[in-house]
């Protein structure tokens, strides 16, 4: 391909066109961004990183291409591969023992800063490094074109080739599918007997909902605005205790602690009814899972707490609507056309959404070996920051069961409604919950 060609936007980019309240702050603006960092222990070369990085970016179109509003059109421009963009930092001398700090403060001041606009490749790569033998290695792609499961496949792939490289030969990567290809399966199936049977399943579950409008500490406005993000860590304690009460329950972790955020946000807003946006990866048909796009869908979770005598009735009806609900994913755009009332609540000034998420799935390259080199994805995450890659609106929650101890959070939360004070609240209100639902339950029996 010598010249740019084009393709129709996805479901998902059309969502957050309409998300899009044009300007810097926008999904389509420079700071809309995902990064994902691993520790890497080992003589690292970087000459060959960087042509693994332009293999990576040649073998998937996603990152090589822009979305295009212009003329009253919108659209995708796939370019010809580019040479990929890596960086190299000195982090400062510190004490082994003291590493984990500066790690994370590599990977905030990355997450903080403008770089990704119109340009391809849509990613880039910082390699922080200590010594020779000691380094962080931060992969940066724009969130419209790059999702959370992206970055393992981005990562999969690129370790390959820099294994093949160094052995003097050509990585052995089965042919990949393209972005192009999924919004074509999506096109053509848009009228099927599936898609009418999971609309007609939404028009009837969502009647009268209305997604949990939750008050700002400052009405919406236009202006820029940049995304502030609160990290924190839950002993172990949680942790355990949720896997046992998603034992006891018959459920899974997401399901237990989606229950106790509900029940928190019911304490909170005295809303029985509650619809809480989550996060789905949206991989559907089975071959996207070697695909690198943006799949993730935005799905409503409604349960209805009022007729719930305690916490084990809380986790039934979450449960219930899991299993109603994730057989007829679809696109939010096909959701909400079902629904149209359905966001009304928070598309008001004074009000925005909440959405929560678990992080549920493996981590590529964690605590593996490549060529020599150890991987350790930096999961454990608590230094806070101010500005970091941006949402589109209201508050992002998401917790993490790391499997080697302890459960990590993060919330992310737009500036310009939101005080952090708001959010830390909002967090001892989720701990405070946790406690009184799931671990002195735990304790208890």
């Amino acid at each position: 391909m010598t010249t740019s060609e084009r393709a129709p936007l996805s479901l998902q980019l059309e969502f957050l066109r309409m998300m899009d309240g044009g300007g810097a702050a926008g999904p389509f603006g420079p700071r809309y961004t995902i990064v994902a960092g691993w520790r890497v222990i080992g003589g690292l070369n970087s000459a060959v990183l960087k042509e693994s990085l332009d293999y990576v970016v040649a073998r998937h179109e996603a990152l090589r291409t822009q979305v295009v509003f212009a003329d009253g059109e919108a659209y995708q421009r796939i370019v010809p591969p580019d040479a990929a963009r890596l960086t190299t930092r000195k982090l400062p001398e510190t004490a082994p023992e003291h590493r984990e700090r500066v790690v994370e403060e590599f990977l905030n001041e990355v997450e903080a800063e403008v770089s990704i606009t119109t340009e391809t490749p849509r990613m880039r790569a910082v390699l922080g490094r200590f010594d020779d033998h000691d380094g962080v290695l931060a992969i940066v792609a724009h969130h419209s074109l790059v999702d959370g499961w992206s970055m393992q496949v981005l990562m999969r792939d690129l370790t390959a080739c820099y294994a093949a490289r160094r052995a003097g030969g050509s990585p052995q990567l089965p042919p990949v599918r393209q972005y192009r290809d999924y919004v074509a399966w999506q096109q053509e199936r848009a009228d099927s007997a599936a898609v009418r049977k999971a609309q007609e399943f939404w028009r009837r579950h969502l009647d009268g909902a209305r997604v949990l409008p939750v008050p700002n500490d400052r009405p919406r406005t236009p202006d820029p605005y940049t995304t502030g993000w609160h990290r924190f860590m839950l002993e172990d304690g949680f942790r355990t205790a949720t896997l046992a009460a998603a034992r006891q329950y018959r459920s899974s972790p997401f399901m237990v602690l989606m229950a106790a955020f509900m029940v928190m946000l019911r304490d909170r807003t005295g809303v029985t009814d509650l619809v809480v946006p989550t996060l789905t990866t949206g991989r559907d048909p089975s071959w996207t899972l070697d695909v690198i796009g943006t799949f993730y869908n935005f799905m409503p979770l409604r349960a209805d707490l009022s007729g719930c005598r305690d916490f084990a009735d809380v986790v039934a009806t979450v449960r219930a609507s899991c299993l109603a609900t994730y057989p007829n994913e679809l696109p939010f755009l096909q959701v909400v056309t079902e629904a149209p009332e359905l966001m009304s609540a928070v598309m008001d000034p004074g009000a925005a959404a909440v959405a929560f998420q678990v992080i549920q799935h493996g981590v590529a390259l964690d605590g593996q070996t490549v060529d020599g080199l150890r991987f350790d994805a930096i999961r454990r995450r608590v230094v806070s920051t101010p500005v970091g890659s941006q949402i589109p609106d209201g508050i992002l929650a998401e917790l993490d069961l790391h499997p080697d101890g302890g459960m990590f959070g993060k919330v992310a939360y737009t500036r310009h409604m939101y005080d952090e004070e708001t959010v830390t609240g909002m967090v001892a209100d989720l701990r405070r919950t946790l406690l009184e639902t799931v671990v002195g339950r735990s304790v208890a029996a």
